[in-house]
Order: structure tokens, then C-alpha cells, then sequence
């Protein structure tokens, strides 16, 4: 696949679709990548034939790009800054933003500092956590820094030390990670998120927090409820497919090149 540069970091990213469409860059969560979180679950074909140009990158730390293990390498700024530098180098003014989970996170972000350069976002697996936090995430990063899988007893911490170790993940990458890029965005500034925004939980997920309860800090914000869908299979929904695309459909102009 073809790479980028920023900060110093080689990223990896793919760009399918007709160029000439309209631009989705696909954000993914903690610990996945680009294939985990949108290729394989359907995502990029789904898109690809509704009309849009499916853009999505593997994050700092994860996938095929460079892997940092410095903390500060993954703070919300720097995290929004390879996001900017991708649609930068290819010359797109605009483009919606589909984020999961951290995902989520980082197109909240991005969405908030850059509003003109995506003008439409949607936000799976991440409710009012995006506020309120997600819980403790430091049994989470021992999980990924225990010799084995075996060695971690803590729940979610097996969760997602089982997630690392079935992609394959660099786990010293991930716990740093972990330390810097989950800092919350203020109600205040969620209530400044103009844009259309469609908010997708699963209605069994118990880390995203309340879907509701973003959208009614958001002035223009939907909520879609993924029925019977945890944290991990809310993803690759068929009902929650066939909603980000009629909700993108909607708001196609405002991020029409």
C-alpha cells in the first residue's frame, strides 16, 4: 500500500474509489487498523459503491506505520496532525470524517480545529465517553504489557490484549499510546461541533458511554442505535451500514469537491 510522511513517521493509507467523488476518510479505533476496522468488515466496498472516494490510514502505533513508544508521539493534536497531512498531500479541500472508537476521538478533534475541512462526521463505538472518559484504561495498558495473555485477569484488559495480540500489534506502542490520545474533549466544546454528525453505539457496547446523552450536547447531532452489537461487532454492522450511508447521502453536498 502507498505511505505518507508526517512528523517524522512513515503511515501507511489506502485511497479507493472514484477521485473525482466525494471524500470519506475512515478513522479507525485502538489497537486495529485499516483492514480490521474497514476493509475486511465491508466498510471500503460499502462506500465505494454508494459513490464516494474511501479514504483510511493506518494510525501512528498501529498496523503497517511507524510505531512510536514515546508517549507524546500520540497526543490528540499530533494524532489529528498525520489525519491533516494525509488529505493535505493529495490535494482533497474536503472530506467527511467516519471515526471509531479513538477513531471517533480523533475525528471529534479534527472536526473541531478543522470544521471547514470536514464539514460532515460520523462517530461509532464513542458516545459521551468522548466527554466523561471511558473508565480506567491503565489496567488496559498493563494487560498489554503483561508477558501473556495468561497473565492478565483484569476483563476488558483481556479484551484487548487478546484484540493486540490477534492483529499482531506492537504492545509497547499501544501502551504508550494509550497514555496520551484518550483525553476528552469539554461538553463546551462538543456543543461547538456544528456539523451533521451521525453517532453510532452499539446498544450492548458498555465503553462507549451514552449516545444519547453526546447528542444532546451537539447542535446538529443524530444517534443510531446497533442493535444487540458489543463494543467489538457494533463495527461491521449491516443496519448500521445501510445508516451512515443514507445519512451521508443526505449530507453529500457539504463535502462535495
Amino acid at each position: 500500500m502507498p505511505e505518507f510522511q508526517n512528523d517524522g513517521l512513515r503511515l501507511q493509507y489506502f485511497d479507493e474509489g472514484d477521485r473525482g467523488a466525494p471524500a470519506i476518510v475512515l478513522v479507525h479505533g485502538f489497537a486495529s487498523n485499516m483492514r480490521v476496522n474497514w476493509i475486511d468488515p465491508g466498510w471500503v466496498d460499502t462506500l465505494a459503491r454508494a459513490g464516494y472516494r474511501v479514504l483510511a490510514f493506518d494510525h501512528r502505533g498501529h498496523g503497517d506505520s511507524d510505531k512510536p513508544h514515546d508517549t507524546a508521539a500520540y497526543t490528540p493534536e499530533a494524532m489529528v496532525g498525520d489525519l491533516r497531512a494525509l488529505v493535505d498531500g493529495l490535494g482533497i479541500e474536503r472530506a467527511a470524517l467516519f471515526g471509531y472508537s479513538m477513531g471517533a476521538r480523533v475525528s471529534a478533534f479534527a472536526g473541531l480545529h478543522h470544521p471547514e475541512r470536514f464539514p460532515v462526521l460520523v462517530f461509532g463505538g464513542l458516545g459521551i465517553g468522548l466527554v466523561e472518559g471511558v473508565g480506567d484504561w491503565d489496567p488496559i495498558a498493563d494487560a498489554l504489557l503483561a508477558p501473556s495473555l495468561g497473565d492478565v485477569s483484569h476483563e476488558r484488559g483481556r479484551m484487548f490484549r487478546a484484540f493486540a495480540d490477534r492483529t499482531g500489534s506492537d504492545r509497547l506502542a499501544l501502551a504508550a499510546c494509550i497514555a496520551t490520545s484518550r483525553r476528552e474533549l469539554t461538553g463546551s466544546e462538543v456543543g461547538s461541533l456544528r456539523q451533521p454528525t451521525l453517532i453510532g453505539v452499539g446498544t450492548r457496547d458498555d465503553i462507549a458511554g451514552s449516545a444519547e446523552a453526546l447528542a444532546a450536547l451537539m447542535p446538529n447531532a443524530d444517534v443510531f442505535a446497533i442493535a444487540n452489537r458489543d463494543h467489538m461487532l457494533a463495527v461491521g454492522d449491516r443496519t448500521f451500514k445501510a445508516a451512515a450511508v443514507d445519512f451521508l447521502g443526505h449530507h453529500r453536498q457539504a463535502f462535495a469537491a
